[in-house]
């Protein structure tokens, strides 16, 4: 498959807004191009995520012209949150691993050269946004992020160390080779679980106290 799409979340302010990472490879003259109103930090994605991908033994398609769209395309994109869902859209478009399986997903986390990822801002918003709409979707963020997220009451979080770790989770099994350990569930901490069972009420100031706690360390308070 040529073409593929992975969901992730872009941060405007206090906001999680969708984005599909939409990748195609296509025959012609080898290139790799992104699009969507990418600020800087998204187009160095180019390089860690050929890099990553490189130095963890996976395919990168050289022979490919690459097109990645971040859509919507006038939504402002900024930090590396896209490195992850660019290499699994490319992983995907190149058939490395299986993309009707990476529905019901969103990824983000940036990727270090070797593969490793690293956390990014905003993963409490992006796990309200999922939870004020309702849909049943799995996060799977970098360590320090996750659990960020997790603090959600009954938001469905996995936690991955390396860019191996979310692969191999949508590829097939290889035989003889021992599983990865660093992908885990990662769980809401009982006080939070308490608190979800609280009067709506209560929650909902709980709620607004944590947007508020945000804007306050986005304007370094």
């Amino acid at each position: 498959m040529s073409l593929s799409l992975v969901q992730s979340r872009a941060l405007i302010g206090l906001q999680a807004a969708a984005v599909t990472v939409e990748v195609h490879l296509a025959n012609g003259l080898p290139s790799f191009t992104l699009v969507g109103l990418a600020d800087v930090e998204v187009k160095e994605a180019r390089e860690r995520v050929r890099s990553a991908l490189q130095n963890c033994g996976l395919e990168f398609p050289h022979n490919k012209r690459i097109t990645v769209n971040l859509a919507p395309a006038d939504l402002p994109k900024d930090s590396g949150r896209f490195d992850l869902p660019i290499a699994l859209g490319i992983l995907a478009a190149s058939g490395q691993i299986d993309a009707a399986r990476l529905a019901g997903h969103e990824f983000a986390g940036e990727l270090s050269l070797s593969g490793e990822l690293r956390a990014v801002r905003g993963a409490l918003a992006m796990s309200l946004a999922l939870h004020a709409s309702g849909a049943s979707v799995k996060l799977v963020l970098p360590p320090g992020s996750a659990e960020e997220a997790a603090l959600v009451p009954q938001a469905q979080v996995y936690r991955a160390d390396h860019l191996l770790d979310v692969a191999r989770r949508f590829m097939p099994a290889q035989d003889g080779e021992p599983p990865r350990e660093g992908w885990s569930r990662v769980c809401a901490p009982e006080g939070a679980q308490r608190a979800h069972a609280r009067p709506a009420r209560l929650r909902q100031v709980d709620a607004g106290a944590a947007l508020r706690r945000l804007a306050a360390a986005a304007l370094g308070r």
